[in-house]
């Protein structure tokens, strides 16, 4: 990466890092993948239950590998051998004592955006696991709110929706074109603007391009 961007992102870092505080979230920022990968590592507790939703950005700075390997209690739905095994650990996720999750974008002044098809990964964001520890790139931070949603429509989720062989309108084009069909992956959209329990959503800023 361009030192230039290595400053603007450390720049940007620094201001989004207060607001984030100021929201009564706790925040980090790590200059790299390695540095990202050590301090969550420290912040899940050994034995804890883990799962996740949505997480390409946790997969890229090796989380996951890390916690299947670790001294943890995995609930992984890609293991279920069935639709109906796959229902429950998503369900049993919601319970989970650290719940993986990226960002589909976020706004300079401390505001998260998450969109889904389902809603398993914005339900365990908004009430359930005990901690959420939410894994971001500085390429999902957007100036302003509105500039945060119009990301989270227009570029993640069409992007995401190439994981999936269903021929919504975004599959086939890569634009969003505002459907409502049967395969629909932007069903929930969720706003997260401050926790009531202090510390519980739990933001690593990386200062690199991560996920999408």
């Amino acid at each position: 990466m361009f030192q230039e961007k290595k400053m603007y992102y450390e720049k940007r870092a620094q201001v989004l890092l207060k607001n984030l505080r100021g929201r009564r979230f706790e925040a980090y920022y790590c200059d790299n993948k390695e540095d990202a990968l050590k301090k969550a590592l420290e912040l899940i507790p050994k034995g804890a239950s883990i799962s996740w939703g949505g997480a390409a950005s946790a997969r890229e700075i090796g989380l996951m590998d890390a916690v299947k390997h670790g001294e943890y209690r995995v609930l992984d739905r890609d293991t279920a051998e069935s639709l109906e095994e796959k229902a429950r650990l998503m369900k049993q996720a919601q319970l989970c004592d650290v719940f993986l999750c990226g960002a589909n974008a976020l706004s300079l002044d401390g505001q998260m955006v998450n969109i889904d098809g389902v809603g398993n990964r914005v339900a365990a964001i908004a009430y359930g696991p005990e901690t959420v520890l939410v894994i971001a790139g500085m390429n999902k931070v957007m100036d302003t709110l509105e500039d945060a949603v119009r990301r989270a429509r227009t570029v993640a989720a069409p992007i995401n929706k190439q994981r999936f062989p269903t021929q919504t309108p975004c599959h086939v084009t890569g634009s969003c074109a505002n459907c409502h069909g049967d395969d629909c992956i932007c069903n929930e959209v969720l706003i997260t603007r401050g926790t009531r329990v202090p510390g519980r959503i739990k933001f690593i800023l990386v200062g690199e391009d991560l996920g999408f």
